[in-house]
């Protein structure tokens, strides 16, 4: 089975976190964490920096690790390295077809792909941990 290597932003304002409703490709519709694949020779920290000054036009301070998901979907299997990160600006939605910022007890509210929803406990033990 082919393996993709990713990145995840889970970019945090506050008790809120940003969610993004994808633009393009297979998984067009459903909701994720901001990110993209990582580049050869590209460690995940420099990946996720390039990925969203690419997708959100900003610069981040990454906070933490929050970990890595293996996730099989049917064609590929998914390997996603999570940071919880700040944004240092505004950003600017380029390729999503929504966003929303959520509170952990609001992250049940959109559709999550798999991948991204088995990230949820981190996120909610993270932003517990900044209250």
């Amino acid at each position: 089975m082919k393996r993709i290597q990713v990145v995840c932003a889970v970019l945090r304002s506050g008790d809120r976190v940003l969610a993004v409703e994808r633009g393009y490709g297979e998984f067009k519709g459903g909701w994720e964490f901001p990110g993209g694949k990582v580049e050869l020779g590209e460690s995940p920290e420099e990946a996720i920096r390039r990925e969203i000054m690419e997708e959100l036009g900003i610069a981040i301070r990454i906070e933490e690790r929050l970990g890595r998901v293996e996730h099989d979907y049917p064609s590929f299997r998914l390997s996603m390295d999570c940071f919880l990160a700040e944004p240092l600006a505004a950003p600017s939605f380029k390729e999503a077809l929504d966003h929303r910022l959520l509170r952990a007890e609001e992250l049940g509210s959109v559709d999550f792909l798999p991948a991204d929803r088995k990230i949820l406990p981190w996120i909610v033990q993270a932003l517990g941990r900044r209250s």
